[in-house]
C-alpha cells in the first residue's frame, strides 16, 4: 500500500491523497455504519428478516403492484435468491400473485393485508430504532447528518434522485435556520467565502422573518423524500418590485433542474401577486445561477467590483421585467 502523507478532515479522521487511502475512508466508514446501524445483527429490528428480505418487503410496500424483474432491477438481489425469497413470503401469506394482463410470462406481485401488517411493523420499529440513534444529537447536528447522507447518495448514487419526487414547498419553523446554515457551509467550500457571508446571509433570513408579509412574499424549500435540498425566497421590495434572494441547490441535486424549477415558481407567484419586476444581486463567479436567470429572461442591468467575503467579486444586479 501506497504510504503518502496523511491529512485530518473536519472530524478528525485521518485521510488520504491515494486509491489505497480512499478505499480503506470506505471501509472503515462501512464497519462503522453497519455496526451503529444494527445491519450485522442476525435478524433487522429484531424482526426476524434478514435485510435483504426486509428491502423486498420495504419496495412492494411502497409500489403497490410490480413484477420480479423490477424487484431485481431496484434491489440488485441475484434472481434465483430472489425468486426463493419470494416463495418464502407467498409460503407464509405475505405475497400474492396474479397474471399480468398485459404480458402472460409475467406476475404481478403485491403484499397481502397480512403482509401490509407485518410491514408495517418492520417500519414502526425502524423508525424507531433510527429515532433512538439520531434523537440525542443536537439540532445542528441532526442537519449535518442528513446532509452528508444527501451528499454520499448524490455522490455514489449519480442520477439516482427522482426528479419526479422533488417537491416545493412552504417554509416550516426550522427551516430558515438551514437556509442560513446551508450558504455558510457551501459557500465557504465551494468559493472559500469567509464567515462575513453567513452572516449576510443570516441577516437577510432574520430581515425576512422579521417583516414577512404571506400575501405577497413567498420562501420555497425543495424536498427530496423529506431530505431538504433547496431553497429560494421572493420578497417585497416596493408595491411594484419584488426582489429574489437566497437561491440554493445542495450538490446532491445539480443537474435536475431544481435551480430553474425555483426560480419558475418565484416568478409565477410575483406575476401572481401584482408585481411589475423582479430583481436580484449576484456576484459574477456564481456562473451557473447566473446563466438560470439568463434563461428565465432576467437581464443584468448594472456591475461593480467590490471586495466581500474575503474575495475580489463583481456584484451584479439582474432585473425582470414581468
Amino acid at each position: 500500500m501506497a504510504t503518502a502523507a496523511l491529512r485530518q478532515d473536519e472530524t478528525g479522521v485521518d485521510t488520504g491523497n491515494t486509491v489505497e487511502d480512499r478505499i480503506a475512508a470506505v471501509r472503515r466508514f462501512n464497519r462503522f455504519y453497519t455496526r451503529e446501524i444494527g445491519f450485522l445483527h442476525e435478524h433487522l429490528h429484531d424482526s426476524g428478516f434478514v435485510l435483504s428480505e426486509a428491502r423486498v418487503l420495504y419496495e412492494l410496500a411502497h409500489c403497490g403492484e410490480t413484477t420480479a424483474t423490477e424487484l431485481r432491477r431496484e434491489t440488485g438481489l441475484d434472481a434465483g435468491y430472489l425468486s426463493r425469497l419470494l416463495r418464502r413470503f407467498e409460503d407464509k401469506g405475505l405475497l400474492a400473485r396474479r397474471p399480468s394482463p398485459e404480458d402472460g410470462r409475467q406476475s404481478l406481485l403485491s403484499l397481502t393485508p397480512e403482509g401490509q401488517k407485518t410491514f408495517a411493523r418492520l417500519d414502526a420499529a425502524a423508525r424507531r430504532e433510527v429515532g433512538a440513534l439520531v434523537a440525542p444529537l443536537p439540532e445542528d447536528a441532526q442537519e449535518k447528518l442528513v446532509a452528508a447522507m444527501a451528499a454520499l447518495e448524490g455522490v455514489l448514487g449519480t442520477g439516482r434522485l427522482d426528479p419526479a419526487r422533488l417537491v416545493l414547498r412552504r417554509h416550516r419553523p426550522g427551516d430558515l435556520g438551514w437556509i442560513v446554515a446551508r450558504h455558510g457551509a457551501l459557500y465557504a467550500e465551494e468559493y472559500g467565502w469567509d464567515a462575513s457571508f453567513e452572516g449576510l446571509a443570516a441577516k437577510v433570513v432574520g430581515e425576512i422573518a422579521e417583516n414577512f408579509d404571506p400575501v405577497r412574499e413567498r420562501i420555497w424549500i425543495a424536498e427530496h423524500d423529506g431530505v431538504r435540498l433547496g431553497s429560494i425566497c421572493l420578497v417585497r421590495q416596493s408595491d411594484e418590485v419584488a426582489k429574489l434572494r437566497l437561491l440554493l441547490v445542495e450538490p446532491a441535486a445539480r443537474g435536475l433542474g431544481l435551480g430553474r424549477r425555483l426560480v419558475a415558481e418565484c416568478i409565477a407567484f410575483a406575476r401572481a401577486a401584482g408585481y411589475a419586476r423582479i430583481t436580484l444581486w449576484t456576484n459574477d463567479v456564481l456562473t451557473t445561477a447566473r446563466a438560470i436567470y439568463a434563461k428565465a429572461g432576467f437581464r443584468l442591468v448594472a456591475s461593480e467590483p467590490h471586495r466581500s467575503f474575503g474575495q475580489d467579486l463583481v456584484g451584479e444586479t439582474w432585473e425582470l421585467d414581468l
